[in-house]
């Protein structure tokens, strides 16, 4: 199995051209926002559009959510895909989908840039940001038992096949998701401070945490995840390794899992050793 990756901010019409660039380079099966599409049908998973808030559809997007990816990597296994399509935002988000569905590394990564023109993309982003409209690359008739009250109006788009004067290759419906509404989401740099302290100071050998600072990687605009740095009191006697470690890994997991970001770095500062309660 082959997988490729289609990557592009929110809203620049990486789902409407999904199809075209599946079909240009052969691929039978497409993820896209919690999603497994096949043969223009859901095979499984669930749609990040129909949650009700941004964190919580983006933990749907990369499959964070309990149960879901496992349901995605079974039907993956039964239907054998021989190449897969996987659309997000950027290249470590696309990274983050195959590892945790069990995929073979991404051979090739197109970007939405090189596909659509500048004009074509505000054009996207305006019809989202305005209007709130979304695109999933299946036909209509298929997403009524999943977007009951949601769905907008479809649109068809073809395809010429060689040797062929022309067939219809798939069909792409709107919807409008209920976060569409909620405006632009920001999470303070002090709710993720928030979060490492708790899951620092739960562990029993470490009293207390100072110094909690968040770093946020961009390149070129756009949002590479953050780097959390931290400093801690520990009480003597500890192992300094093992603890350290453990707790570098569950704020990864509790900041990943609460916000939806990327945790590129946890570092810990061991500043101070204590004696006693």
């Amino acid at each position: 199995m082959e997988v490729m990756a289609l990557v592009g901010q929110s809203g620049t019409g990486k789902s409407h051209r999904a199809l075209i660039v599946a079909h240009e380079y052969k691929a039978d099966a497409i993820i896209d926002d919690g999603i497994l599409i096949q043969d223009g049908k859901i095979v499984a998973g669930h749609s990040a559009k129909r949650e009700a808030s941004k964190i919580m559809a983006v933990r749907r997007a990369i499959f964070s959510i309990p149960g879901h990816a496992e349901e995605v990597k079974q039907a993956i296994k039964e239907k054998g895909p021989k190449r897969i399509l996987v659309l997000g935002t950027s290249e470590n988000m696309v990274h983050k989908i195959a590892k945790i569905l069990g995929l073979t590394a991404i051979k090739k990564i197109i970007r939405i840039e090189d596909i659509a023109s500048k004009e074509e993309m505000e054009k996207a982003r305006d019809c989202r940001i305005k209007e709130g409209k979304h695109i999933i690359p299946v036909p209509t008739i298929e997403l009524k038992p999943h977007f009951s009250g949601y769905l907008i109006d479809p649109l068809e788009i073809f395809f010429k096949k060689p040797q062929a004067k022309r067939r219809r290759l798939g069909e792409k419906s709107i919807v409008r998701p209920i976060f569409s509404y909620y405006g632009k989401l920001l999470i303070d740099d002090s709710a993720i401070a928030a979060i490492v302290d708790k899951v620092a100071t739960n562990k029993a050998n470490i009293s207390k945490t100072s110094q909690v600072r968040v770093k946020r990687i961009r390149e070129a605009d756009e949002d590479r995840g953050i780097d959390v740095t931290l400093e801690v009191t520990m009480r003597y006697g500890t192992n300094l390794l093992s603890t350290v470690s453990e707790v570098q890994s569950e704020i990864k997991i509790a900041v990943e899992h609460m916000t939806g970001m990327i945790v590129k770095q946890v570092n810990v500062v061991v500043k101070t050793l204590t004696v006693g309660a």
